[in-house]
């Protein structure tokens, strides 16, 4: 059975990353877009990343536009709307779907790890948010309405 660190991404610029590079961070993934409702958790994103990057918080974004067509932007212009408008300092990557047959491997990871309500497999809407602790274990699952500052008491007890 694949591990958290057994998979790669690919960064806003193009980059392949390997997961295994964040062994020993606890890591918030969340999939994101630019005009959403909940758009304004990326300015909470930066916040709680921030407050907890030094303690070994890495919070990884992953822009999606499967959810009513809320992230219809190329990487070069979902990169620049978010360090302009929100000045992200963590890392940001590229486009990905994170439902159905073209789902990412990892959301397909994290979903089986971390179901959601009566145990679905689906991400539901944009800013899902998967809390993974120091050894890649996904230890629960948010949702899109809960807002970042809400997990920094879950957050405390990994860090």
């Amino acid at each position: 059975m694949p591990n958290l660190y057994d998979y790669t991404v690919t960064n806003i610029t193009g980059e392949t990353i390997s997961l295994s590079s964040y062994q020993g961070k606890t890591l918030l993934i969340v999939n994101v877009a630019s005009q959403c409702g909940f758009t304004q958790q990326y300015a909470e994103l930066e916040q709680l990343y921030q407050d907890f990057k030094t303690r070994g918080l890495v919070v990884l974004a992953f822009p999606c536009n499967q959810f009513g067509g809320q992230e219809p932007g190329s990487n070069a212009e979902i990169q620049q709307f978010c360090t302009t408008k929100y000045q992200l300092s963590f890392p940001l990557l590229a486009k990905i779907e994170v439902n159905g047959e073209h789902a990412h491997p990892l959301f397909k990871f994290l979903t089986a790890q971390a179901p959601g309500f009566l145990g679905s497999r689906k991400i539901k809407w944009n800013f899902t948010k998967f809390l993974v602790d120091s050894k890649g274990k996904v230890v629960r699952r948010y949702a899109p309405s809960t807002k970042p500052s809400k997990i920094s008491k879950d957050l405390l007890k990994l860090l």
